[in-house]
Formats: structure tokens, sequence, C-alpha cells
């Protein structure tokens, strides 16, 4: 995870920790496709708000928003992977967007029912 947070962006989704082939297929299959990892972190970003004067989106409100987006794409293996790669490389864009200490290592892809 270290490299990836500290490598440039190529925009090959297989980049991304976790992405493997199934999902990249499930991805360009979504409506709008997600087929870079641009795009991506793109979609990652826009779940962020929208904010108000009275409550902001929290960052484990972020996460757990684009955990269930990953989810309803189809995404069924690695989706906790993802979500810490995509968040963790945007930090290094976006101070403060990701807090490390909300994050649960022990949390797993099983839905919450």
């Amino acid at each position: 995870m270290q490299l990836w947070r500290v490598s440039p962006v190529n925009g090959d989704l297989s980049e991304v920790p976790g992405i493997g082939p199934a999902a990249i297929k499930k991805l360009a299959e979504a409506d709008p496709p997600i087929t870079n990892t641009y795009q991506l972190f793109g979609k990652f970003l826009m779940l962020k708000g929208p904010d108000s004067d009275e409550r902001k989106v929290t960052c484990l409100e972020h996460t757990e928003r684009f955990w269930y987006y990953l989810k309803q794409r189809g995404i069924t293996a690695h989706r906790s992977a993802i979500v810490k790669a995509i968040a963790e490389k945007a930090a290094t864009f976006f101070a403060g967007i990701y807090d490390e200490t909300e994050w649960d290592d022990e949390d797993d892809d099983e839905d919450d029912e």
C-alpha cells in the first residue's frame, strides 16, 4: 500500500490495490462506466458531499458511501481494500479528506444486515 500511496497514478484501474480483471469489467459496465483510475477518483470525490451549513459529510460516511457504491456496481471482492487504497491516495492530494484513525482494519466485506 505504501508504494501505491507514493507512486504516480497512470490511469490503469489495475494499479489500484484490490482491483483485478473482474472488478475492471464490472466498473466498465457501470452507468456511467468507470474505465480508468481518474474516473474512479472522481466518483470517490463526488461522494464526499453534499455538505450543508449544519452538516458535513464525515470521513467515515464518505468511505462507507464509496464502499456501497462499489457494492452496487457488483464488486464482491476486496471492496474494503479498494476503498482504503483510493481514500489513502486521495489523502495525498487532498489533506483532511481521509482520517486513517477512523478506518477499522478489522472490517471485512461482509454486509451489515
